[in-house]
């Protein structure tokens, strides 16, 4: 048995963004088997509070056909006219997605008004990575309007319980973002457009920059890195926000210059390929994570990863098979992980390894958990 009619609520194209890009696969892969519809945001963020260019219209390769844009989420009576609008279209399931309590007036509202409809909430991040006052409480009462959840890591199905303790929940692999592979650009063509040199060993450092994604711990490295590795670059790629400045300082006070490149902005969709088709190796230091769409873009183009131990990162990585990982907050850990990797390039086939474990991150299982479901 399927759900009849699903609707799903959240950004996709031309809103920026991982879970804009997730919000719009899920979508699609729904659409194979089910009547769903996409409702997602006339205003998803007030300027004052995001001042950046929410939209990047470059590119349409994520383009959910017939989606709705109704829902501006700081006018409350703007969220009751949606509500009544997908009351209408009679769903028996509505999938939400959440990752910030900044959404919980509306989604909050929104449960109240849906009517008879099964909620079900796609918990990215059960609470933010930075934290705020009253955000648990805010959560705490949005997601106990929930029917069922699906969350991506053991961290988030841990904290999810401790708000909700008979949360009806199911924990998936976050699925590999195989559609930026648009052009079929080969290793070497991504560095002759990138001025790499063939025998450069390149790290990525890739997405928006946040203190919580411990860029400096990487900086930190580099020294000990390119004294074992000879030839080894950082690119890192993404947008800085207001603190690009205390990354520049280090990369001079390490004498970083000819080996770190930094790349500031946000990155459209059709020039990723570009820079993980270029890279040998994909770097994710955090200092605290749930889950990262980063490690599966990186196995979309089946390029090894090395990532901290913290949150979910650790479930994704098969260690000395897809990746290794190091210790949070630890420049030598970070940098013994990344050699360790180089000096095992050749004997490891690292894409082969990738390849074998495509299906257990295909979006065709997150289908099966959403049946999983009905009925219950």
């Amino acid at each position: 048995m399927r759900w009849k009619k699903i609707v799903m609520i959240g950004p996709v194209y031309p809103f920026k963004g991982g879970i804009s890009h997730y919000t719009g696969m899920m979508c699609r892969v729904l659409r194979k088997n089910h009547d769903v519809s996409m409702v997602s945001f006339r205003m998803q963020y007030p300027k004052f509070l995001f001042k950046k260019e929410q939209k990047d219209f470059s590119n349409d390769q994520f383009k959910i056909e017939d989606t709705k844009f109704w829902l501006n989420t700081a006018n409350p009576f703007n969220i009751w006219k949606t509500a009544r609008k997908v009351r209408k279209e009679s769903p028996e399931l509505v999938i939400i997605q959440w990752w910030h309590p900044y959404f919980a007036p509306c989604d909050w509202l929104l449960c109240r008004l849906l009517g008879k409809s099964k909620i079900l909430f796609v918990c990215h991040n059960v609470f933010p990575h930075e934290r705020f006052p009253f955000d648990r409480w805010l959560t705490k009462r949005v997601l106990r309007r929930g029917d069922y959840f699906l969350v991506h890591s053991q961290l988030d199905e841990k904290n999810l319980k401790e708000i909700c303790p008979n949360a009806f929940v199911q924990r998936v692999v976050l699925p590999t973002f195989q559609a930026f592979r648009m052009q079929g650009i080969s290793k070497e063509s991504a560095r002759k457009a990138l001025h790499i040199g063939e025998t450069e060993h390149i790290l990525l450092f890739f997405g928006f920059v946040r203190p919580y994604k411990g860029l400096k711990y990487l900086l930190q490295a580099m020294p000990e890195i390119v004294n074992q590795v000879e030839g080894t670059r950082l690119f890192v790629v993404g947008d800085f926000g207001g603190d690009k400045g205390d990354y520049e300082r280090l990369v001079c006070e390490k004498s970083l210059d000819s080996c770190v490149k930094i790349v500031d902005g946000y990155i459209p969709d059709q020039e990723v390929e570009l820079y993980f088709s270029a890279c040998d190796l994909v770097v994710l230091p955090y200092e605290s994570a749930t889950q990262s769409g980063i490690i599966q873009i990186a196995y979309g183009f089946q390029k090894p990863v090395v990532a901290t131990r913290v949150g979910g990162l650790p479930e994704v990585i098969t260690e000395g098979k897809t990746g290794f990982l190091a210790e949070p907050k630890d420049p030598a850990s970070l940098a013994e992980s990344v050699i360790r990797f180089f000096e095992s390039e050749d004997t490891v086939n690292w894409k082969e390894n990738i390849r074998q474990e495509e299906k257990k991150y295909s979006w065709e299982r997150l289908e099966e958990a959403v049946e999983a479901f009905y009925g219950e």
